[in-house]
């Protein structure tokens, strides 16, 4: 059985605060009951933090409503623990936590409607890392070159 959906539904309803103690109890109930050490939680989170670094799922978001919604966006709020180093290094798109830090503001998250953004935000990621790439080559060549000069005076 996938767990998924109901734990986006759980997560989402934990977060709401019109929620009684005898509900949050069922869904952490429920929660328990499909996720053994909440190593499911974990896996469920990363993967969606991750997706924030892709500014066409958040235009997809956008457009869907989500970013109106209360309990989401609590979430994201939630989902900010995400920073802390412990957690971080498992982030294969770093780029995704500043995505989740613009998305605590509002006017971010009602530009993200508009295709245009979400393309500008595309292209400027791609810039970054074309340059972030060209940096980082020349940074290992020079490296690499002071090493063999290192290598060549000691002999």
């Amino acid at each position: 059985m996938d767990a998924g959906p109901v734990l986006i539904h759980v997560m989402k309803a934990l977060l709401n605060e019109s929620v009684s103690v005898m509900e949050r109890y069922c869904f952490f109930s429920c929660l328990n009951m499909y996720d053994t050490g909440n190593r499911l939680r974990f896996q469920l989170e990363l993967e969606f933090v991750q997706c924030l670094a892709n500014p066409n799922y958040l235009n997809f978001l956008a457009q869907r409503g989500y970013f109106k919604d209360k309990a989401f966006v609590n979430y994201l709020k939630y989902l900010l623990y995400w920073k802390e180093p412990e957690y971080a290094k498992y982030l294969k798109y770093p780029q995704c936590l500043h995505m989740l830090e613009l998305l605590q503001y509002e006017h971010f998250r009602k530009e993200l409607v508009n295709a245009q953004c979400a393309k500008f935000i595309d292209e400027q990621q791609i810039l970054h890392w074309q340059h972030y790439s060209r940096k980082r080559m020349r940074l290992q060549q020079a490296l690499a070159e002071q090493q063999q000069q290192n290598n060549t005076s000691v002999k």
